[in-house]
């Protein structure tokens, strides 16, 4: 499922999924990946998710941290600067929805992208609309899996920035807007 507010346009991947797993493809140019190690944060109860995003991270700048539960999700993102989290639709101790609204609180909120095996249209718009980045069909696909995490990182990285510009400007917060900044 592809997200209606971001361009995706020279998406290049690193790795394709195949019956037998992820099959490494050499990253072109334009792939977008972030210039240094950024960690992705998997949230499952199935070891099988952790083991399959590792594989398709480890021919990139992508480092992947595994929680089982919502509850050792957070401890990680408490020590640590986690930009996106991919998590299960339903956690033994947390729903997709409660953990959204655990994020919305934190000063530096992480993009969220729910992974789910069941996911018709009206979930994707649900997700989208509550303010989640995207959904992740299960199992994966690792060439989606790929572009959708890039993006996320490249739309947290641009709001980071943004809001960088923002506190160091001397513009006033409504000429900016007004700007697009």
């Amino acid at each position: 499922m592809g997200n209606h507010h971001r361009k995706d346009a020279g998406v290049a991947t690193a790795a394709r999924g195949n019956a037998e797993g992820p099959v490494a493809v050499a990253p072109r140019e334009e792939v977008l990946q972030p210039e240094k190690t950024v960690t992705v944060l998997a949230i499952s109860p199935h070891e099988e998710d952790h083991l399959f995003l590792a594989s398709i991270f480890s021919h990139t700048n992508w480092r992947l941290r595994a929680a089982h539960s919502w509850r050792d999700a957070l401890a990680l993102i408490a020590r640590q600067r986690i930009p996106i989290l991919v998590c299960e639709r339903d956690l033994l101790d947390a729903t997709w929805k409660e953990v959204l609204a655990e994020l919305s609180t934190m000063p530096e909120r992480p993009i969220l992208i729910v992974a789910s095996r069941l996911a018709d249209e009206s979930f994707w718009a649900e997700v989208l609309n509550l303010g989640a980045y995207d959904v992740l069909m299960k199992p994966f696909d690792a060439t989606e899996v790929f572009r959708v995490v890039s993006l996320a990182w490249l739309n947290w990285k641009n709001d980071r920035d943004r809001e960088r510009l923002l506190r160091n400007s001397v513009l006033t917060p409504g000429y900016a807007r007004a700007a697009g900044l």
